[in-house]
Order: C-alpha cells, then structure tokens, then sequence
C-alpha cells in the first residue's frame, strides 16, 4: 500500500488500524523516552476548566459527526449523494468519534461496516491516550 493512497471502502479499515496505532506508538514512544510532567494526574475535569477551547473545539467536532451521520443517514435512505467514507473517518478521528458512535448507533447506519464498528472505539481510545499524554506532557 502505497501512504499516499487514497482511503476506500476496502482499505478504510487498514487506514484506521494503522493511524490510531501509530499515533499511541508515539504517544507511548514520548513516555519511555521521559517526556512526560513530573507527576501524573487523571483529572480530566480540571484540565477541560482550564481548555475552555479545546473543549469547545471537541464539543462542535462531535455535534458536526453527528449531523454527518445523520445526513448520510437520510441520503442512503433516500438514494441521494452519500457523504465519502473518507469524510465521516476524518470527523470521527479529529475528535468526532463519541459523536460519530452516538449517531451510528442511533441512527442505525454503519453499524455492519468494521471500519465503523471498530475504528471509531478505536479512535475513541486513541484520541483518550492522546489526552491523557496532554494533561501530563511536560508543558
């Protein structure tokens, strides 16, 4: 496979698998090598307090997923132009993923497809390493 490929149906679940590992890789390549603050701290609510952006930032990600979704939703119901896999992937990893997995499973669209049914618990895993590392990076 070629990095510069550009994200199928077929591929979609190899292009998940393979970014969210990458990215805990690094994450956990940064705390073996020690950069990582002094103490380790768990209190994500003190941390959101304090990133009022970044927790507006996930907020809109996951409520744009969700519309996404729900718009995909209605296209495939009545036969119109989908959104790309590619797209609704995107959302989901920039931060929409609890949006993207609320609307999958409210709306009850791509529940069968793996590189929903997986990646996006996938990718919620992932983006909760990436905060975690934030809320203990040594800045």
């Amino acid at each position: 496979m070629k990095l510069h490929e550009k994200t199928t149906k077929s591929n979609a679940m190899l292009h998940v698998t393979l970014t969210c590992t990458l990215v805990i890789a690094i994450v956990i390549f940064l705390f073996a090598k020690g950069y990582v603050a002094d103490k380790l701290t768990f209190n994500i609510v003190r941390y959101m307090s304090q990133r009022k952006i970044l927790l507006l930032y996930l907020g809109i990600i996951n409520l744009v997923t969700f519309i996404l979704f729900g718009i995909d939703k209605y296209a495939a119901i009545k036969g119109k132009w989908r959104i790309p896999v590619a797209t609704l992937l995107g959302f989901s990893f920039a931060g929409g993923a609890i949006g993207g997995i609320i609307a999958m499973y409210l709306f009850h669209h791509k529940t069968q497809k793996n590189y929903f049914a997986v990646g996006l618990p996938m990718m919620i895993v992932t983006q909760i390493v990436v905060l975690f590392y934030c809320m203990n990076a040594p800045w």
